[in-house]
């Protein structure tokens, strides 16, 4: 059929759908080789998981090995963000072994959501944990500058 076949270390949860689903929060699908790895916030209405599948999906019919974790708490504004200290506002948090288990491939694919100041409040507090190039990945307007603003180095823009 003119594909090539990955093997991934999928799922150590069952998803949250019958016949796979969306991977739930907790989980890492592990390539063979460690080249790299999208992030994905824990899933609910405000966090689809269908871009992080299509960006999967993508880089694999590239030949790219793609790991894939869910963040276990990935939802919510990130902790030093203005709207942090909201009432009832859920804050964001990553885990030190999803942190290392990031920082074990080369490259870092952030997938951030659509609210701009999530965005790059999250990128800046997440990036305190990895360690490697990164890409953010989002459905709102941003530029350099923007990440910049907030004492955010870009490879364009350095605060």
């Amino acid at each position: 059929m003119g594909r090539k076949t990955h093997i991934v270390d999928c799922r150590r949860t069952m998803a949250l759908k019958t016949g796979g689903g969306l991977a739930q929060s907790g989980t890492l699908a592990q390539a063979m080789k460690p080249d790299v790895i999208v992030v994905a916030m824990s899933p609910s209405r405000r966090h689809v998981t269908k871009p992080v599948c299509e960006i999967t999906y993508a880089l694999r019919a590239a030949g790219i090995e793609v790991s894939v974790i869910v963040l276990n708490r990935g939802g919510g504004s990130a902790p030093d963000s203005p709207s942090a200290g909201a009432p009832g506002a859920n804050v964001c948090f990553i885990e030190e072994e999803e942190a290392l288990s990031i920082n074990k491939h080369k490259v870092a694919v952030l997938h951030l959501g659509s609210i701009k100041e999530h965005v790059i409040y999250k990128a800046r507090f997440f990036l305190k944990f990895i360690a490697l190039p990164t890409v953010i990945v989002c459905q709102t307007p941003v530029d350099f500058e923007d990440f910049a603003k907030i004492g955010v180095r870009t490879r364009v823009v350095r605060p």
